[in-house]
């Protein structure tokens, strides 16, 4: 799993490497440069120029370490630096000193012959502590590496392109849109999250000789990407003297009439995912159709009408005897009493429990009803329903996904899952896990439902918190791609991240 760091927090990992770790800083600078420098060559076509573009600050050390390196190896390099020279940083400052005995560095852009196809731009304006867009000659600097690029030269950035926000993926106007990125010792949030993933391009994370040990000194929010050895590590072999109790049995409260789908794809996904059982508990009018999509769904009718209410606790507490995970909100009538049947089953069951869809909507009144949880709760909520849940608007929780997801989930002592483009799953103790894996064609109906049904899953094969919900968010996520490798992403349906997706990955990792 990798660890990913907040632009304090490598402040704070470069401080102990410095100080306790015996790492100079210098050092750390010179070990970034030649990754760069490393980097730049690969993107370069035969015969290619560089152009280093260097700001004032640590960044701009790192491309004039960069370019030595370049100059050093025979490459034809020019160099622009831009800003106020008399704020350069000390390293930086030292290294253009060390710089010019190979010819010197020009103060204007406009003196460079353009770069074009075969060259390659290492952009060095920004680093991680940006605050504000850029404007003046930063900004033109941006502007003329974007040209460049439009032209045919290749980018690579120092850290993060210049332009984006390292703690939250969001890019200021102008930002630099890189081919390649170079991460300085740990990944970034911004290198991690969109729309700073697409904007750094290939992410390559050099070693620059801070170490782990760095990294376990820093405050803060702990942050992963999760990798696909981490999944499949998380999920247990099957041993031969076993049998379908030994896997867990699975309540799903979810369907109505005319939403019989949801709670289908909850209970095929939850099966599919290595569940031993699992039981449909959904109105009588809705139960047949439910079972009609597979065999191996059990059912219980909940008999009275209309939306959920406390009028059907005594039957859902019933239905919970036995099992070992609750899933429940896709697709169910919800009406006023909904929320206070969800608080009052919740606070009476030891079981982990996933509410999702209609669910979340049901609580977000009154968000003290999770509190009152006697088992563990994990809430998987898209952006919209995350909208509902914290008060924000859906355009705020996007561009503050990481922050909105933590404060949620150690909030409300729970495990939420944040939906969308580079998954996000919260533990109540401050860890965050940031997915990698699913593609735009799963934007589609049903998608949500079947992550619902692969969490209850693995919950119930009890697989403890956090990492049965983060296995979960990456293996629908993979099993998304699996299937639209087969289909493409324009057709995938739902039901194709279960019958090709699902039962491929599992083949794939042997499980």
């Amino acid at each position: 799993m990798l660890r990913v760091l907040t632009a304090a927090q490598m402040r704070q990992a470069e401080e102990a490497a410095e100080q306790r770790h015996g790492m100079p800083s210098a050092l750390l600078m010179e070990n970034a440069g030649r990754g760069l420098a490393d980097v730049a060559r690969e993107l370069a076509g035969p015969g290619g120029r560089f152009v280093v573009v260097c700001g004032p600050g640590n960044n701009g050390g790192d491309g004039l370490v960069a370019a030595r390196f370049l100059m050093e190896g025979g490459a034809k390099v020019s160099v622009s630096l831009v800003g106020d020279p008399a704020k350069l940083t000390p390293e930086a400052e030292r290294n253009l000193e060390a710089l010019r005995g190979f010819g010197g560095v020009s103060r204007a852009l406009e003196s460079l012959e353009p770069p074009s196809a075969g060259d390659v731009v290492v952009d060095a304006l920004f680093g991680t502590g940006l605050s504000r867009a850029p404007a003046g000659a930063f900004a033109e600097a941006i502007s003329a590496i974007q040209r460049w690029r439009r032209a045919g030269a290749r980018v690579v950035a120092a850290d993060v392109p210049s332009g984006l926000q390292s703690d939250t993926g969001e890019s200021f106007s102008p930002c630099v849109e890189a081919d390649a990125t170079v991460a300085f010792g740990f990944l970034k949030p911004g290198q991690v999250l969109e729309p700073g993933a697409t904007l750094c391009g290939r992410v390559r994370r050099v070693d620059i000789g801070m170490g782990g040990a760095s990294a376990r000194e820093v405050s803060g929010a702990e942050l992963f990407v999760v990798e696909e050895s981490d999944a499949r590590g998380t999920l247990p072999v099957r041993k031969a003297d076993t049998h379908k109790g030994t896997y867990g049995h699975v309540l799903v409260v979810a369907g109505s009439r005319g939403k019989t789908g949801a709670a289908a794809l909850v209970s095929k996904a939850a099966l599919r995912s290595g569940a031993g059982l699992v039981t449909v508990a959904t109105r009588s009018d809705a139960l047949e159709a439910v079972q009609s999509h597979s065999a191996e769904i059990m059912g219980i009718p909940l008999e009275a009408a209309g939306p959920l209410g406390m009028g059907d606790l005594d039957a859902l507490l019933a239905a919970a005897e036995g099992k070992d995970a609750l899933v429940m909100g896709p697709g169910i009538p919800r009406g006023p009493g909904t929320g206070a049947l969800i608080g009052e089953l919740l606070s009476r069951l030891e079981i982990p429990a996933v509410l999702d869809a209609d669910a979340l909507n049901a609580v977000a009144d009154d968000l003290s009803v999770l509190r009152r949880a006697k088992g563990p709760v994990v809430l998987t909520p898209h952006p919209g329903e995350m909208a509902r849940l914290t008060g924000k608007s859906t355009r705020e929780v996007q561009s503050q996904r990481l922050e909105v997801v933590s404060r949620l989930a150690s909030g409300l002592g729970v495990t939420v899952v944040l939906k969308g483009d580079r998954t996000l799953t919260a533990h109540s103790d401050g860890r965050v896990f940031i997915n990698t894996t699913g593609n735009p064609g799963m934007a589609t109906g049903g998608s949500g439902d079947v992550l619902s049904g692969v969490c209850g899953a693995l919950l119930a094969q009890a697989i403890a918190l956090p990492n049965a919900i983060w296995t979960a968010v990456y293996s629908h996520g993979l099993a998304g791609d699996l299937a639209a490798a087969r289909r493409g992403q324009l057709g995938l349906v739902a039901g194709d991240l279960i019958e090709q997706g699902l039962c491929e990955l599992w083949v794939r990792w042997g499980r």
